[in-house]
């Protein structure tokens, strides 16, 4: 029944992602920032957003536009919803408003005037922009509520969405469909309702995944805002948990959330304790405006360029997500990932690395399969890049990835140099990674 889809991230929409590479449907992957930002110009009934979000990636018409298979790309009748424009002797894309008929949201509670409370979810994201997007385009508006209550018996401050948006409200026959996320039924700690103690922390083992996040973690800055993306860099969190040094930064969520311990795995995408929760257009309006100084992201592939793709490859489509919206926008920005995939073995210990056996992939290749994150662009807006991996920091320099660090133990010729197309530039102060990265017991970055 489906023909085309719109969306941001399809990693836990696998069987949609099928249809997508097997050119069943046609479809599009937009930053997740530029489609909470089009709800809200549609709801405003503007015509679209206009942005550099998105420059030089494969959202850019003059790569893919968005379109993410072949059957989007030669069909005459697909519609491109990016546009390239040119206002003040600068480059914008300009991506079209689309109008919705049907917006389907999970709330609460309902009051009998169909007011829609979300005191007990971990987010608000971008339920009210939805709500009024579709309203305003004559649409109807469903909410999933998990129990109708008596009118005025809502706190004005928990209604998200006024009842005059909504047409339907629907009771959960059953509270397993109201979770907070993938990974858990209810948390009062996600939303805000309870504080909720940190007593059950269990330092990670040291493996390649802490290695990465371990190094990361030297980068964070005190005093500074934080996002951490999916993957290796949601180990961050915990080793600053570890370290002691949660207190001297701020972490971020993009789908609004300020503070406390973004969470990772199936409940990825909120934060246990956190201090403030807004919505997702206005996180993004954040993000946007250069308010991150700092983010740490996965990467799946990259280039010598410093080209990063994290949205295709293979037959996985998770698509963008928040990514270039953030690694486009903020100060400064760490790609964090293993040097090969697939079957990597390595020996942690007494402050050095080796390597027992090789990943069958290797992360830096001649051509990425799509640019999520362009290096020119980067470049050209004078943005500080690291890449992160168990073995090897790189920094990004017009000269594309520099090796500036390596892990004690690891030789450079067969453990890097061979793994990539061709040999990077050396930086001059080239050094070794700092041995306690290495050791089991705490570094010590309290102090």
């Amino acid at each position: 029944m489906l023909r085309c889809t719109i969306g941001g991230h399809y990693g836990m929409a696998r069987k949609i992602g099928s249809l997508i590479v097997d050119n069943r449907i046609e479809a599009y992957d937009l930053p997740q920032g530029v489609l909470a930002h089009l709800l809200c110009e549609t709801a405003a009934h503007q015509p679209g957003v206009l942005t550099r979000v998105g420059l030089g990636t494969f959202v850019d018409p003059r790569l893919d536009g968005g379109k993410m298979n072949d059957l989007t790309k030669s069909d005459e009748k697909a519609e491109d919803l990016v546009q390239l424009v040119h206002l003040n002797g600068e480059d914008f894309l300009f991506y079209k408003s689309i109008p919705i008929d049907c917006a389907l949201i999970a709330g609460t509670y309902a009051d009998e005037n169909g007011n829609i409370s979300f005191e007990r979810e971990g987010v608000r994201a971008e339920s009210l922009a939805l709500a009024t997007a579709c309203r305003n385009s004559g649409g109807k508006v469903f909410v999933q509520v998990q129990q109708v209550v008596k009118s005025g018996s809502l706190h004005p401050r928990f209604v998200e969405i006024p009842g005059v948006l909504v047409d339907y409200v629907v009771v959960a026959s059953d509270l397993k469909y109201c979770m907070q996320n993938f990974g858990s039924q209810y948390n009062p700690g996600f939303s805000g309702e309870h504080r909720v103690g940190l007593s059950q922390f269990h330092p990670a083992e040291l493996n390649n995944k802490k290695v990465i996040a371990r190094r990361a973690a030297m980068e964070l800055k005190d005093g500074g805002t934080v996002n951490l993306g999916v993957g290796i860099p949601e180990y961050i969190s915990a080793v600053a948990a570890e370290e002691g040094i949660t207190k001297k930064f701020t972490l971020t969520v993009e789908d609004g959330l300020f503070g406390g311990n973004p969470q990772s795995g199936l409940d990825f995408g909120v934060s246990l304790n956190p201090a403030c929760m807004v919505t997702m257009p206005s996180m993004f309006d954040f993000y946007d405006g250069g308010g991150l100084d700092q983010a740490f992201v996965g990467f799946a592939e990259g280039d010598l360029a410093g080209n990063v793709n994290v949205s295709k490859f293979g037959n996985l489509l998770p698509g963008c997500g928040g990514f270039i919206d953030i690694t486009q926008n903020t100060k400064q920005v760490y790609f964090c990932g293993t040097f090969t995939a697939q079957g990597l073995k390595t020996e942690i210990g007494d402050g050095k690395l080796r390597i027992l056996q090789e990943g069958k992939v290797d992360k830096f290749t001649d051509r990425i399969q799509q640019i999520t994150f362009s290096a020119a662009t980067a470049l050209q807006n004078n943005l500080p890049i690291m890449y992160i991996t168990e073995r090897a920091v790189f920094r990004l320099t017009k000269e594309g990835v520099t090796l500036c660090e390596a892990a004690p133990g690891v030789d450079l010729e067969k453990d890097i140099f061979a793994h990539m197309p061709a040999k990077p530039p050396v930086s001059p102060d080239f050094k070794r990674m700092d041995e306690r990265i290495f050791q089991a017991r705490k570094m010590g970055l309290k102090d």
